[in-house]
């Protein structure tokens, strides 16, 4: 029988792709760590060490080097990650995705998505941060529940979907974050060995194992019911759709806002084709110049909105707005969100202890605000309005929780009998109201305005 030989050249390739073929699984999933060494990986940035140990990748912390990012050699768009990870409870760590580093970003400096790997007692593990560029997009107070899924002192399994404009993380089979973003689409994945603070926490370490990565045939898991935080101007994703939300403006038509005490939109100062809804600047006079949702929400509901200030800019977002209070012709007397220039403008100085400062419960209640919890003027801020059916309210300030309390309890009436509203009997507990954008006399814009109501 003549024997089959294969061109030396056909044997070569054939031999260079046979390791490549056993990594891949029947149904579709990659090894991105062989167990055994760091082939396929390589170092930014950083100067923390990675290395091998036991069939997991041990990273170790180094004083005196900045954030390390042991990263991909191929970039991933859509995928399905996972892996296992256990942290020292002193360190803190991340793993990236859709990363980038470019010479012409902070000198190459690593930046991107970041899913958190978090021990401490914030507990934000498998948040999404995004790293050396806009901070905290899905801190955990949006989801309490998913601040109990990290083990300490264990491993820990992570799942990463990113599909399309969504991201959504699982940990130990826990929802947890779900972000819909279009700003970076395809990246690097990274392992990241944060920089540390003091001697005393050199030679902490992270590790990681069975990490894997599928990028055909991807069925995101079921839908939850975990907050969605959507940073795509004025767009309804179907994951917010199939949780009951819609939209109060769409980037073009205004036709579900009316002009306070009017019936409908007001043909001064206000515009709303340009995709923003925006109050233009007057002579600083507060007018009653307001504008309210044609529909009345209560009594459960979520409402977000992002609005962008401009210097020294007053102004407000107000729910259970009820219009059988008599507000002199100025603003309408509801529940107010606190939309302010904190920095310029007198009235954060007023009230007590702070209760008139963006995101506070005006003039009632101080929003507890993380530092750099706030944009600059110029950049969007996300507000959110829950109001659940036992009549806790709860403030939202880019993703973090700032105010909280209970309509109609004890510590509520206490506040309001001390506040400006003490005059209007009722105030605050109507079990429905307009939504209203206040007209302050300030230039103040408004995007992505929608709402959810709870039956």
């Amino acid at each position: 029988m003549k024997k089959l030989r294969l061109p030396l050249v056909a044997l070569a390739a054939f031999l260079l792709s046979a390791p490549l073929q056993a990594q891949k699984s029947k149904d579709g999933w990659v090894e991105l760590f062989n167990g055994k060494d760091l082939t396929g990986w390589k170092q930014l940035n950083g100067q923390a060490k990675y290395e091998v140990k036991d069939g997991a990748i041990v990273g170790t912390s180094v004083m005196g080097t900045p954030n390390s990012f042991l990263t991909t050699e191929k970039d991933y768009g859509d995928f399905i990650l996972e892996l296992d990870v256990k942290v020292d409870n002193k360190l803190n760590s991340g793993i990236q995705i859709r990363s980038l580093s470019k010479p012409e970003y902070m000198n190459g400096r690593v930046h991107g998505y970041q899913v958190e790997i978090d021990p401490s007692d914030r507990a934000y593990s498998a948040g999404i941060y995004d790293e050396a560029r806009r901070g905290w997009l899905y801190p955990l107070d949006l989801n309490p529940e998913g601040k109990k899924a990290f083990k300490r002192d264990a491993w820990n399994k992570y799942r990463i979907e990113a599909i399309g404009h969504s991201i959504r993380t699982f940990l130990n089979g826990v929802p947890v974050a779900h972000v819909v973003d279009d700003m970076t689409p395809v990246g690097f994945i990274c392992l990241q060995v944060h920089a540390i603070g003091s001697k005393e926490m050199e030679g902490t370490q992270v590790s990681w194992k069975n990490v894997r990565i599928k990028t055909t045939n991807l069925k995101p898991s079921p839908a939850t019911n975990v907050r969605i935080v959507n940073l795509i101007p004025n767009n309804l994703d179907p994951a917010e759709k199939a949780q009951g939300y819609s939209l109060l403006y769409d980037g073009k038509s205004a036709d579900q806002w009316r002009a306070y005490g009017g019936t409908d939109f007001p043909s001064k100062r206000w515009s709303y084709n340009d995709g923003t809804i925006q109050i233009s600047k007057s002579d600083g006079s507060e007018t009653g110049n307001d504008i309210v949702t044609r529909k009345l929400y209560g009594p459960a509901f979520e409402y977000e909105f992002e609005f962008k200030l401009t210097e020294g800019a007053n102004s407000g977002v107000k729910y259970f707005v009820d219009q059988k209070f008599n507000s002199n012709g100025k603003s309408g007397i509801g529940c107010e969100y606190q939309v302010l220039d904190d920095e310029r403008h007198p009235d954060a100085k007023l009230g007590k202890n702070g209760n008139r400062t963006i995101a506070s419960f005006y003039d009632v209640i101080p929003a507890d605000r993380p530092k750099n919890s706030v944009k600059k003027i110029g950049e969007w801020n996300q507000g959110r309005i829950v109001v659940q059916k036992d009549g806790t309210v709860q403030h939202f300030l880019n993703g973090y929780k700032v105010v909280e309390y209970v309509r109609g309890s004890p510590q509520f009436r206490e506040f309001v009998a001390g506040s400006k509203f003490a005059k209007f009997e009722g105030f605050g507990l109507s079990q429905e109201g307009n939504l209203l954008l206040q007209d302050h006399g300030d230039n103040v814009f408004f995007r992505s305005l929608k709402v959810k109501e709870i039956k």
